[in-house]
């Protein structure tokens, strides 16, 4: 059995990177194409464009304009990623707002400088200046009504201005709101709906410019999107006729409001506690989308939320920037989710198949680390609010926190879950402190989970004082009797699951551990350390069975692959290895972070792996062994056939075939035999430029780097020097150099050609002298011969 286990077993030599989870919004406005399926978000100096559906990244009515602080305005055709047009913006600040007209004919800016412009984006010029706002001019729109060419704008005065495009002239000053004004909504022709951080909404009749209706609202507003007349928004408490808002700011949840009573007819049922003040919940952009029928979202958090407009159900929600991630597990009975800890009190569950991003509220200060149990469907996370939380995954892909366990009286570092069954978990902590807590039957029934409504507490079973600096890491083995913990005073040691008693000490590294892990087959520990090696030890005799030596600098995490022969290392440089345990060799080094890799797990099946790094990505990466043995295997395959295809055609004197074949193969030695046979035929010289001539210029130029090594041999240099003449001959100088490598080529043949010639003049030199000699030796011969006759 063991044998045939051992058979299968297949060595990892290559991780490809499948996928990245990385920052693609970092605050600004951010825009939605009109059929929805396309947003567009600024990411510092890039703008990145989100398929809606799938969440895939794509870096650079279809016309798109970005403004810069460099005061110009670009014009891209985003499916291409081109840019089309830039043009300089005018304004002597930068831009501040922007909108287009309902035809998408004429473009608003609105500047830090006071002033509006407005472009013709088909005739490509400026065709209004607007000037007598006061302050930063931050928001613009033009009425839906395009026959009265009106544009609306706000600036730092909090008075909204009506331009007449006719005329440039502003004709009239809406005066109600006492701060900055926020978002402008038009109903019909002749009511606009304002909304500002003063607090209040307010209703305009645009053909009075009289204040109709007041709202307040009782929050900071950021944006006030309103209700379309058609559809049913009875969920949302709208049972009569009129007009209705929804309105989005401090408070971080969406409200709806009935403008004839002034009363909020529906609060959004939030899971955290509202804040008066603005937060990092506060929503600091709301847009509605008719096609999709969705109302959007964007938090300070930077996650951007998709709710149906009916209901006010959340549909989508994806997270535009993660902040530095501390750990990663997968998740899910087929790991189909990832959980990740980020640099903030909030877990975040992302479904791979659609980059949508569960929220999960429960701890109040930055989560540690994470262990996921092994059905992969409960969760254990640590904070540093002294506390740790359980988590359960619904069958419909929902998370919630089923129990709370508080005890420590520092942060919680290191957790650890049972590998059986869901029996117990284990944590440790900055006050040196380990604790084991018992998972009541309550949780792990299926039919007793069901019915939790509020978090159960846990109580620890046993707390044991385990090392004299912080508790870095702790791990269960595979069979829940024992527990290993690594910690900052440079120790590992091993401890008895039962009753917490210390079994033995790891002594051996030079600096804080940072990882222990225990091999899924064998009686092993595997300890990673600040020194920069990971060590190998024997659990029977606690003595040290091999140390891995490469990283360069501290090994933060570790966890063994291919059933516990291989291992996998990641650094605080950002760097990922893949050893082999039998031979000590580093196999591979992979590289796609840029900082401390603080979360590594591998998948059930054991062919992804996922990492999460403080540069804010999360990388996904797949075995690719298998993928490149075949790929290899058919590459070895393929150039077997083509060396018996190339002495079948040598053996037939097809010279052209050969060379072209020579050349693919990338051979120079066997190109050169093809030269030697051809010039050793009658009328050598004459089929070899024959020969030479027929070959494409890729071939040309691959015969020509061939030919700079043959010429620094003087065996070879006259083979060399017939291909050099016949392309010398046949190509014109222009041609020759188009070819690529050539200069580099001429600066090589030059020194051998020259010396090979003074070889040759020395070597005509010595001929001529024998032949003189012997010239003389006949003619003294042929006298002789005469006197002799004489």
């Amino acid at each position: 059995m063991e044998e045939a286990a051992t058979s299968t077993l297949r060595f990892k030599s290559n991780y490809a990177v499948s996928r990245k989870i990385e920052p693609f919004y970092k605050g600004g406005r951010v825009q939605v194409n009109r059929d929805g399926k396309f947003m567009f978000c600024p990411c510092g100096n890039k703008l990145n464009i989100i398929e809606v559906e799938t969440g895939a990244l794509q870096s650079l009515q279809q016309i798109l304009v970005t403004g810069s602080r460099a005061l110009l305005l670009k014009q891209w055709n985003w499916r291409e990623n081109q840019c089309v047009r830039t043009w300089k913006a005018v304004h002597v600040a930068p831009v501040a707002a922007m909108a287009f007209d309902s035809t998408s004919t004429l473009l608003a800016t609105g500047g830090c400088d006071s002033t509006i412009k407005i472009w013709d984006m088909i005739k490509q010029y400026c065709t209004h200046n607007l000037k007598g706002s006061s302050g930063v001019v931050h928001l613009v729109e033009f009425h839906p009504d395009m026959s009265r060419l009106q544009l609306f704008s706000s600036s730092i005065d909090y008075k909204i201005r009506i331009w007449d495009l006719n005329s440039s002239k502003c004709v009239a000053v809406l005066d109600g709101h006492f701060s900055a004004v926020t978002s402008l909504a038009f109903a019909d022709g002749n009511t606009l709906l304002s909304s500002g951080r003063d607090k209040i909404c307010i209703v305009w009749d645009l053909k009075t410019r009289e204040n109709k209706h007041t709202v307040p609202v009782y929050e900071s507003v950021e944006a006030a999107v309103l209700l379309p007349e058609k559809g049913d928004f009875s969920q949302l408490g709208v049972k009569k006729q009129g007009l209705h808002f929804v309105t989005a700011g401090s408070k971080g949840i969406l409200k709806v409001w009935e403008v004839a009573t002034a009363a909020c007819v529906y609060s959004q049922p939030v899971p955290f506690e509202l804040k008066e003040e603005a937060s990092e919940r506060s929503v600091t952009q709301c847009m509605l989308v008719p096609e999709r029928n969705e109302i959007v979202t964007v938090s300070v958090e930077h996650n951007i939320v998709f709710y149906d407009a009916q209901t006010l159900q959340l549909r989508k929600q994806l997270a535009g920037y993660n902040d530095e991630v501390l750990d990663v597990k997968f998740l899910g009975p087929a790991d189909s989710h990832i959980v990740v800890a980020t640099n903030s009190p909030q877990l975040k569950v992302f479904e791979l198949a659609t980059s949508h991003c569960q929220i999960l509220y429960g701890h109040t200060e930055t989560i540690l680390a994470l262990d996921v149990f092994r059905k992969g469907l409960m969760f254990v996370s640590c904070a540093k609010d002294k506390s740790i939380r359980v988590w359960r995954m619904n069958k419909d892909g929902r998370v919630i926190c089923v129990a709370q366990g508080l005890g420590h009286a520092h942060g919680v570092g290191a957790v650890a879950c049972s590998r059986l069954k869901e029996r117990f978990i284990v944590t440790s902590s900055q006050d040196c402190t380990i604790k084991i807590w018992n998972i009541p039957e309550s949780l792990t029934s299926k039919a007793k989970a069901a019915l939790i409504s509020s978090p159960e507490t846990l109580h620890a079973k046993v707390t044991e004082r385990g090392h004299n600096k912080d508790i870095n890491s702790v791990t269960v083995s595979p069979n829940d009797k024992l527990i290993a913990t690594g910690s900052q005073d440079r120790l590992a040691k091993l401890w008895s699951c039962s009753d917490c008693s210390l079994l033995g000490v790891f002594t051996g590294h030079k600096r804080g551990i940072w990882c222990v892990q225990f091999s899924p087959v064998d009686q092993v520990l595997a300890t990673s350390s600040a020194d920069g090696t990971l060590k190998l030890w024997g659990i029977r005799d606690f003595s040290c069975l091999k140390t891995f030596e490469g990283h360069d600098a501290s090994v933060l995490k570790i966890i063994f692959v291919s059933r516990g022969t291989q291992l996998l290392s990641s650094g605080s440089d950002g760097l990922l290895k893949l050893w082999t345990i039998k031979t000590n060799e580093c196999v591979k080094t992979l590289d796609a972070h840029e900082n401390k890799i603080w979360g590594l797990h591998s998948n059930k099946q054991d062919d992804m792996v996922v990492t999460g790094s403080t540069d804010s990505c999360i990388t996904l990466w797949k075995d690719v062994t298998e993928i490149e043995e075949k790929e290899a295997q058919a590459k070895e395959e393929e150039q077997i056939i083509k060396e018996q295809e190339l002495s079948n055609l040598l053996h037939e004197k097809r010279y052209l075939k050969a060379l072209g074949l020579a050349i693919s193969l990338d051979r120079p030695h066997t190109v050169l035999m093809v030269i030697k046979d051809i010039l050793k035929e009658t009328d050598g010289r004459k089929h070899l430029e024959e020969n030479i001539v027929r070959l494409r210029k890729d071939q040309k130029e691959a015969v020509l780097a061939f030919l700079v090594t043959w010429n620094t041999n003087s065996r070879n240099c006259h083979e060399a020097q017939a291909v050099v003449e016949t392309l010398l001959k046949h190509e014109a100088p222009e041609t020759l150099l188009q070819y690529s490598g050539i200069k580099p080529a001429v600066e090589s043949l030059l020194p051998y050609t020259e010396r090979h010639f003074q070889r040759l003049s020395r070597l005509l030199q010595a001929t001529m002298f024998i032949d003189f000699m012997w010239q003389n030796m006949r003619l003294g011969d042929t006298a002789r011969q005469e006197d002799v006759t004489l």
